[in-house]
Formats: structure tokens, sequence, C-alpha cells
């Protein structure tokens, strides 16, 4: 869980998935597909999980869509955190 900064995350492109950790030790996990037209989001910074496409950004906290031109959130994806590991599902 070290490879999750607090108030940031990391995106995992193979599986397709967003984990974040808006406060410290509070995980949340988001589809990284953007919800405008499909692209995977590109980065986080600032609080916000960001798609290079068209620009849209999402919330780390809920995914809710902070900018356009996304109009619906990132959907959330459920998580299991056990000791030092995040896992799907």
């Amino acid at each position: 869980m070290a490879d999750v900064p607090e108030g940031g995350g990391v995106i995992l492109s193979e599986e397709r998935v967003v984990v974040t950790q808006p406060e410290p030790g509070e995980y949340r996990a988001f589809s990284a597909v953007c919800t405008h037209q499909g692209c995977v989001v590109s980065d986080i910074s600032n609080g916000a999980i960001n798609c290079a496409c068209h620009q849209s950004s999402f919330s780390i906290t809920d995914g809710s869509v902070l900018g356009g031109p996304a109009t619906a959130p990132l959907p959330e994806q459920a998580i299991t955190v056990e000791g030092d590991s995040v896992r799907l599902g």
C-alpha cells in the first residue's frame, strides 16, 4: 500500500482500475475508464483523477466529475484491504 500515496493514487492500466487514498488509511477504487469516451485515465494530481483525451477530471474521494466534458462519475470498484495489500473484490 506504500505505492498508493496519501491524497493521491495509482492507475493500474492492465486491470483498468484506479486505487486512491483520499485520507490516511482510507482506500478507494474506481474504474480507470473515462465515462466520456472510454479512454483510460492518464494521471492523478491535486486530488483529481485526470483523463488526457479530453481533460475530464474526477474526485479521488468518490469518483465524481470535477470537470467535463464527462458527465458521469467513475464507477466505484469493490476492494479489500488486508495488511499491506489491496485486492479487488
